[in-house]
C-alpha cells in the first residue's frame, strides 16, 4: 500500500535539460540517496524518501512490463535506458529518460542500483506515450495481475521484434541518439 494516497492531477512538472535527477537504491529498491533535483521535482523532503521504495514516485500510467524489463536487466548486471513517467508527491507527473545501472562491489557483486534521469526527448514521447497506454491497457484487460504482466511483456516484445532492433537501439532511435559516443554519460 502506498505511503501517500495521491491521485494523478494530469499536471506536468518540468525540469531543465541540463539538470539530472539522481537516486540510488539498495538491492530491494529502497532509496538510499536522492539529489536536490529529484527532491524538488518530486516534491519530497529527503527524510520522506530515504529508506522508502523507489516506487514511491511510480505513476499509475506506467506499464508494469517496463519495470519487469528494467529489473530483469539490472539484476543481470546490465544497464538499461527507459522512458518513465513518475508522479510527484502532489499527484503531478514528470517524464524522464532514465539510465539505470547496477552498483557493483570489488568482487562484481550487485550491492545496489544507481539511476540518472534526464529530461526526455519530446519527439520520443509522442511514440512512448501511446505505446505505454497500449501496454497498460493490455495489462489491465486480464483478470489477474500475472496474466496481465505476461500479456504486456509479450506485447512489448512483439513491438521491439517488429522494429527489427534490439530494445536499446529502439529506445535510442526514438530519442535521436544513434551511436554510443553520443549517449548520455552515466
Amino acid at each position: 500500500m502506498p505511503k501517500y494516497n495521491v491521485q494523478p492531477t494530469n499536471r506536468p512538472v518540468f525540469f531543465k535539460e541540463e539538470e539530472i535527477i539522481v537516486s540510488k537504491t539498495d538491492l530491494r529498491g529502497r532509496i538510499t540517496y536522492a539529489n536536490d533535483v529529484f527532491l524538488r521535482v518530486a516534491g519530497f523532503e529527503e527524510s520522506e524518501v530515504l529508506g522508502e521504495p523507489h516506487s514511491l514516485v511510480r505513476h499509475p500510467d506506467m506499464p508494469r512490463c517496463i519495470f519487469k524489463l528494467l529489473w530483469e536487466t539490472i539484476e543481470a548486471k546490465r544497464e538499461i535506458f527507459a522512458y518513465v513517467k513518475n508522479m510527484a508527491k502532489n499527484g503531478d507527473h514528470y517524464w524522464v529518460f532514465a539510465h539505470v545501472t547496477p552498483s557493483l562491489d570489488a568482487q562484481s557483486n550487485v550491492i545496489g542500483y544507481h539511476s540518472n534521469r534526464r529530461a526526455p526527448d519530446k519527439a520520443a514521447l509522442s511514440v512512448i506515450e501511446p505505446l505505454y497506454a497500449d501496454l497498460r491497457s493490455e495489462e489491465q484487460r486480464h483478470n489477474n495481475a500475472r496474466d496481465g504482466l505476461n500479456a504486456g511483456t509479450a506485447m512489448l516484445t512483439e513491438v521491439i521484434t517488429k522494429s527489427g532492433m534490439a530494445y536499446e537501439e529502439f529506445i535510442f532511435t526514438l530519442s535521436g541518439v544513434r551511436d554510443h559516443a553520443s549517449r548520455p554519460a552515466a
